[in-house]
């Protein structure tokens, strides 16, 4: 089987879908292009006329459907941690007519690929997740392909896949990206990399992370601020919007234990720590652990607290369009009367959103860094 060439531009046919393709990023002014010279890189340094129809394909962190687009003529599991780029991979599979399965890190994945092809994550924690979960799945002739832009790859990734695949070639860079080549050496697998768990300061609780769930090694500050500033009320369904570990969504479940709770993140990996949490420290407390975008599918009027710490990139873009979505999102499922708390970066100027959609907002707390600003749904458009 002859899959790999030593890098060569001459080959094009997988590339001709990629002007096609959109982001579907939800963004007005998103007018980027939905792939890059990684993408690129990968799919031309292949011989698309050596695969073989009845053996899987395996694609690890397409970004918007560059990868699985291209070879969704053969059997394709695109496996990615992020519900929003699989929502933008189906957009663009749809459009062009054709399909793949899509599945979440901690799905099965097919065994025995004659290829794989990998976007390496910034975060070597989730590399490590998909190397340790791949390599007692390799045959002795599946091919590894892994690429990334190279100010978006970890110092240490050639190491990392060589250590759990096999020997692994470096190959020239390309337009700022540079890819990795390798076949399995035949060796047992090293195993899967457990979460990451400490007790939450203060309680008797105890926090588990996977791989690439935002700052899984210690409590982030806007989470802590927001912490000590916990709304005070009556609530019977409350919302932790861009859970996370859940952490907020957990602290609010220990004063308020018979509301019901919804932790929403469009992490996979987050959203299995946020129930994993849940279920170890509160039990009994009712609450749906939900892989989402924003809160897409949520009955309007239907909430009285949002809780939200919004992100302020997609990817490797900084935008607040996700945030913006976010709040607008909370106005609609909040019921008149209902209170969305924001946790931000004060330079971020979440206050002028808030005030444009529902009509205004306090400062709770704030310090050097962050702020938590507070406000009341007075209207119903």
């Amino acid at each position: 089987m002859q899959l790999y060439v030593l890098w060569n531009l001459a080959v094009l046919a997988l590339t001709h879908t990629l002007p096609q393709l959109q982001r579907f990023s939800g963004n007005p002014k998103d007018d980027l292009q939905a792939f890059d010279s990684a993408d690129e890189y990968l799919l031309q340094s292949l011989l698309p006329q050596g695969l073989d129809s009845s053996r899987p394909i395996l694609i690890l962190g397409d970004n918007f459907g560059a990868l699985t687009c291209a070879l969704a003529e053969f059997k394709v599991t695109s496996v990615s941690d992020s519900v929003v780029s699989h929502n933008a991979i189906a957009a663009n599979l749809n459009a062009l007519g054709r399909q793949a399965a899509l599945v979440d890190p901690l799905a099965p994945w097919p065994a025995e690929p004659q290829l794989v092809l990998a976007r390496i994550p910034k975060q070597l924690s989730l590399l490590e997740l998909w190397l340790a979960t791949l390599k007692p799945l390799l045959a002795k002739d599946s091919l590894v392909l892994l690429a990334g832009r190279d100010r978006d790859i970890p110092a240490s990734a050639e190491a990392m896949i060589s250590r759990h695949i096999g020997p692994t070639e470096k190959l020239l860079g390309w337009k700022k990206a540079r890819a990795f080549v390798c076949q399995s050496d035949g060796k047992a697998p090293l195993p899967l990399p457990p979460p990451i768990s400490w007790p939450l300061e203060g309680t008797g609780f105890t926090l588990s992370h996977f791989a690439n769930v935002f700052s899984r090694q210690s409590l982030d500050i806007g989470a802590r601020l927001m912490l000590a500033n916990l709304p005070q009320g009556r609530f019977d369904k409350v919302i932790d919007l861009g859970c996370g570990n859940g952490v907020l969504g957990l602290m609010m479940a220990s004063q308020y234990p018979d509301a019901h709770y919804s932790l929403v993140d469009e992490s996979y990996l987050a959203v299995a720590s946020a129930r994993h949490n849940l279920s170890q420290n509160l039990p009994e407390v009712k609450a749906d652990c939900v892989a989402n975008d924003c809160l897409r599918g949520f009955t309007a009027s239907s909430v009285d607290l949002v809780l939200c710490n919004p992100p302020f990139h997609q990817q490797q873009v900084i935008t607040d369009h996700i945030a913006w979505q976010m709040f607008k999102d909370a106005f609609r499922v909040l019921r008149p009367g209902g209170e969305l708390w924001i946790v931000g970066n004060r330079h971020l100027g979440y206050h002028l959103k808030l005030k444009r959609l529902f009509g205004g907002c306090k400062v709770v707390a704030s310090d050097r860094k962050f702020v938590i600003l507070r406000t009341i749904k007075r209207r119903t458009s």
